[in-house]
């Protein structure tokens, strides 16, 4: 029998605006509800575990290597629909009682496996994909500790920093949901494509079983059925990556630049895709198609537009001018594309020299060693990531600071929509839940501070600061976030002020950023789970048990995976003493990494201030801050110019975000795939595009995750490798990385 929904009754005279006044809510989110759907249920704690562990032990375990894909909560979305299914026919229906519940029944299956189940196995996902973030935070401060510095840190130490970061922010986001979840014009823009999947995979099916339920006809399908086709396409994409990750890696970066050229410096630095500028370098290894930037099927066409017009004015003007143009900041002493840290000479900077046994800056073994320098590229892509951050601001001020102000005036005199008076069926959550996680995680947070210091370098005073400035920083941010979908980041801001407040001590700096931006960045995120669990009618209850509980466990499980990878992988993360076609590299790590050496140890006096390289690049706080009032002076003195306000600086500015790690061969890869699918497909193939496009993405990142692991457990760890010039190496651009200043001498590089 098919599940039944009821509706609060709308007024004629009051539909419009009780449904809700933003029109995508109206035409996305439904607005119906049956309470009486069960979603505390079997299958709901069985498949969101499973699938927490999954995705947590998977993004860790990917991180470390050369393309670290995020397999996201969709992926689950897609998955556990049939699974879910499966049990509700397979599991026996019989109720009984449990002891210690009183005379309350339960059933193994409560009947069809339902949408509100779905959104919380989802959910609990998403806690294992940190949000979107792939992993905690945090730990990467562990990698860096064990793998860059070669130190130690108590496994209870780092247990604790990455929970305490990862559940902070939830106490006060708890707070704030009356002023940023419940009401409507608090929209939340990004939940509306989760809602539409949701919909996509049930409204059809359903409709369908109640058809066959009720003896009705059903019209036939078109083209194969969703599960079917996931079953497919995931097969194809687990036996392929066989190939380019074991068999043939040279297929993760076809660069034929370089093989066209083997003896030619410029040429392997113009067609090096993991190196270079990827010129003519394609790939046929999905992971590195979705790693950095996820799934290019998932995203919208404009905004892959968007990234493709500030992608290619970076590393296609903006780099080639610099290096072979200014030669700025001595460009070719360095290679043209390299995350790495140099000495004026164009050596690696030897980190280690430079910390002592205090595990702080030894300043008379940098005065030997002199200044740290970075390539051209790193630095400018640092400028750029000023100027991102300030000019969202300004943006965000200037094009939607009168709607947010308005949007949030009204949200305050509204009166309540139909999701949020369907909302009044459930029991709200108690204010002292909230107050009492926000007292506890702070007092663990502090006795970290003040009992672990060896472990973490950060004092007490540190950690109080970065509560504050995330807790300040988050209402207004939420605000952002929920009207404009733009999510301004604190990370920069915060090591910047540790670094000139408390300098010479790496741990501290990053650990203060990591409590400063991730527990913002968590409570947004928290907020928005509980936007979309609102839309979906999801008790507030279970969305708060199984967004919490999903955190210990995804932070302990990837602590665990980072633990054992740390000290079972030999060499892991050393790029030079790891072989050239070795995965361990840990790209997300180096740069961690670097920024711990340049805003921690060193400190931004030493690198961005009189005593650096680089104080130049802090103008781009400025060109950040302007850039937005240039293009809202032309709107205004060309108002009937359409495309003007279309110019969005922090989008063409943030495009290049995840450079470095990310190289030009996943952007140009991610920026092919996704417009073959999302404007080609999508035009003429709309219906194929409806039905499979998400499928599609989900079965292709499951297929690689599972293989990679695979492959990891039956031939990695036992050292069995196929020598032959397809595996030697993963491009064969050994010239990539070389220096082309006047008599520059690097090894393995020719000398000009």
């Amino acid at each position: 029998m098919g599940t039944m929904e009821v509706e609060t009754p709308v007024s004629p005279n009051r539909q419009e605006d009780e449904i809700s006044p933003i029109e995508q809510v109206i035409l996305t989110v439904p607005i119906t509800d049956d309470p009486t759907q069960p979603v505390w249920t079997f299958r709901m704690w069985v498949l969101g575990l499973i699938s927490c562990v999954m995705l947590s032990f998977l993004n860790q375990f990917f991180s470390y290597r050369r393309e670290p894909l995020i397999i996201s909560q969709i992926t689950v979305q897609v998955a556990t629909l049939p699974i879910g299914r499966f049990m509700a026919a397979v599991l026996p229906m019989t109720q009984f009682r449990i002891p210690g519940f009183g005379s309350k029944m339960f059933s193994l299956n409560p009947g069809p496996f339902n949408m509100k189940e779905h959104v919380l196995i989802t959910i609990f996902a998403n806690a294992g994909s940190a949000f979107g973030n792939g992993s905690a935070y945090a730990v990467g401060i562990v990698n860096i500790i064990e793998a860059f510095y070669f130190r130690k840190i108590h496994f209870m130490a780092a247990w604790l920093l990455i929970i305490t970061t990862q559940v902070l922010g939830y106490g006060w986001a708890g707070l704030l949901r009356k002023y940023v979840v419940e009401p409507a014009h608090m929209w939340w823009p990004n939940t509306l494509v989760q809602i539409s999947l949701f919909r996509a995979l049930h409204e059809r099916d359903d409709a369908e079983l109640i058809q066959e339920e009720n003896h009705e006809a059903v019209a036939p399908r078109q083209g194969m059925s969703r599960p079917k086709f996931f079953v497919i396409a995931l097969g194809c994409s687990f036996c392929w990556y066989l190939v380019p990750n074991y068999l043939f890696q040279t297929l993760q970066s076809v660069s034929w630049v370089c093989w066209a050229f083997p003896n030619s410096v410029t040429a392997h630095q113009l067609g090096s895709g993991f190196n270079g500028l990827g010129i003519g370098a394609f790939t046929l290894d999905w992971s590195a198609v979705a790693s950095y930037l996820s799934s290019p099927l998932i995203s919208p066409f404009f905004a892959i537009v968007n990234v493709f017009i500030g992608y290619t004015l970076f590393v296609y003007a903006v780099i080639p001018l610099s290096y072979w143009g200014l030669n700025a900041y001595n460009a070719k002493t360095f290679p043209i594309f390299s995350s790495q840290l140099f000495t004026g000479e164009g050596q690696f900077y030897n980190i280690t020299k430079i910390v002592d046994k205090r595990f702080e800056l030894d300043k008379a073994e940098y005065a030997k060693q002199g200044r740290i320098n970075l390539s051209t590229f790193f630095a400018i892509a640092y400028g750029i990531g000023f100027a991102a951050i300030a000019s969202t601001l300004t943006h965000v001020g200037l094009f939607y600071g009168r709607e947010i102000f308005d949007r949030y005036r009204a949200s305050k005199k509204e009166k309540m929509d139909v999701h949020t008076r369907l909302m009044k069926n459930y029991k709200d959550i108690p204010t002292w839940w909230f107050y009492v996680l926000l007292a506890v995680t702070l007092l663990v947070s502090l006795s970290l501070t003040l009992f672990m210091k060896d472990d973490i370098q950060m004092p007490y005073w540190g950690l109080l600061f970065a509560a504050f400035l995330a807790f300040m920083f988050t209402l207004p941010i939420s605000i952002i976030t929920a009207t404009t979908n733009q999510t301004p980041g604190l990370n920069i801001i915060t090591e910047y002020i540790m670094g000139l407040i408390y300098v010479g001590r790496p741990i501290a700096n990053v650990c203060f950023k990591t409590y400063g931006y991730m527990s913002m960045t968590q409570a947004i995120s928290f907020l928005s789970d509980f936007k979309l669990g609102h839309y979906m009618k999801i008790p507030p209850r279970s969305m708060f048990l199984v967004q919490f509980l999903g955190t210990i466990i995804a932070g302990t499980v990837n602590l665990s995976v980072a633990w054992w990878l740390l000290h079972s992988v030999h060499n892991i993360c050393q790029i030079n003493k790891l072989p050239s076609n070795s995965p361990w590299i840990c790209p997300n790590d180096r740069v961690f990494f670097d920024a711990s050496v340049i805003w921690g140890l060193v400190g931004p006096r030493r690198i961005f201030g009189r005593d650096g390289n680089y104080g130049a690049l802090n103008w781009f706080f400025l060109g950040g801050l302007m850039g937005p009032f240039i293009v809202w002076m032309f709107h205004k003195a060309f108002p009937k110019q359409s495309w003007i306000p279309l110019i969005n600086l922090p989008v063409l500015l943030g495009a290049t975000a995840s450079m470095p790690p990310a190289s030009p061969l996943n952007y140009n890869s991610w920026i092919l795939v996704g417009t073959i699918f999302n404007f080609f497909v999508f035009r003429y193939r709309k219906k194929w595009w409806q039905k499979y496009n998400y499928i599609l993405s989900a079965a292709l990142d499951a297929g690689v995750a599972f293989m990679a692991v695979l492959l990891y457990f039956t031939v990695n760890m036992e050292g069995r490798a196929i020598y032959w010039w397809g595996t030697n190496d993963p491009e064969h651009c050994d010239l990539a990385t070389c220096p082309t200043a006047k008599g520059i001498t690097v090894d393995g590089c020719p000398t000009f």
